[in-house]
């Protein structure tokens, strides 16, 4: 059951937060540190400790999904990264019942997998090119471009190589992933690591019983696992990978950074293209264009405009159009 945490007495702005993943932190809990003067609500996937900004929270659970808690009668915006999981649908439910605007932050790379957005939502993209592909074919879509926050904080910090940088590469995971066969992804990862000594990273969502049993195999072969938990700019470490958000995260942070798979697809190329990240054996990825305004900042902006808080300017720019 997901837990409802309330601050003030009638928040006009719901974020329904999913997982404790660094992208949504980023995305969704970043901004509610900059609504700090205003009542919000928040849906968490437990009673969060540490993790919301400092205030008076009130939690509790709700009672259930079909009536919407009397302490969301004022909501007039929900903020949320889509409807594919359980509390943005539960958020969705309710914002349709209370007539609120959806507004949908992206928070990670966009390939032909990812999940449709809500009718009539707003989305908050990292770029106008995600933008159009967010919403190609739908003319119910306003798209924003603000920026990824996640991209924009890692390009403020930098992080200085190890000495053994170039000799040790560190191949970013993605076996969880649905968008290539598992097995093939599996292929791909033994061949480069052995035949460039790297180091595999394994992806957080790695932890079922195949990708362990993986893991395991490779160490036994010789192939090195790194288990360190520290975040991927404490490495400062050339990275690899097929798709992974890593490879920009470390390009923002000036680390050398490549995308490699044998014969890709046309929608992977397409999603390399896009993304401009550089194929292994050529000049490393450069980092993304990084918006002068914190992205968000430009996310708190909009969900409160959406609410009918507050009319703040900002730089981002519109891309399509809401009939």
């Amino acid at each position: 059951m997901p837990w409802l945490a309330v601050r003030g007495t009638s928040p006009a702005i719901l974020v329904a937060v999913d997982a404790l993943t660094p992208t949504q932190l980023s995305s969704l809990v970043r901004p509610l540190a900059l609504l700090a003067d205003l009542d919000v609500a928040v849906l968490a996937p437990g009673r969060l400790s540490g993790v919301l900004p400092s205030g008076d929270w009130h939690w509790h659970q709700p009672a259930g999904h079909d009536v919407v808690p009397e302490a969301l009668v004022g909501v007039r915006a929900v903020l949320s990264v889509g409807h594919h999981l359980p509390n943005g649908a539960l958020a969705e439910a309710w914002a349709e019942k209370l007539e609120a605007e959806r507004v949908v932050v992206q928070h990670g790379l966009l390939t032909p997998h990812a999940p449709p957005l809500p009718a009539n939502a707003r989305l908050l993209a990292f770029s106008d090119a995600d933008a159009a592909f967010a919403a190609s074919g739908r003319d119910d879509i306003l798209s924003v471009t603000v920026g990824s926050q996640l991209l924009w904080a890692a390009g403020s910090k930098g992080v200085a190589l190890t000495d053994d940088a170039c000799a040790r590469l560190l191949y970013l995971g993605q076996l969880h992933g649905a968008e290539l066969p598992r097995r093939a992804k599996a292929s791909a990862a033994e061949a480069f690591c052995r035949a460039h000594g790297a180091e595999y990273r394994p992806h957080p969502a790695e932890g079922d019983v195949a990708s362990r049993l993986q893991h395991r195999l490779w160490e036994r072969a010789g192939i090195g696992i790194d288990r360190e938990p520290k975040p991927l700019g404490e490495h400062g470490r050339p990275v690899v990978s097929v798709f992974s958000t890593g490879v920009l995260e470390a390009a923002s942070l000036g680390v050398p950074a490549w995308v490699s798979y044998p014969r890709p697809p046309r929608w992977l190329e397409e999603f390399w293209d896009r993304y401009s990240m550089s194929r292994w054996g050529r000049r490393p990825t450069s980092a993304p264009p990084r918006p002068e305004r914190e992205p968000a900042a430009a996310v708190a902006d909009h969900v409160a405009r959406a609410a009918g808080l507050q009319r703040v300017e900002d730089t981002s720019r519109p891309s399509r159009g809401r009939r």
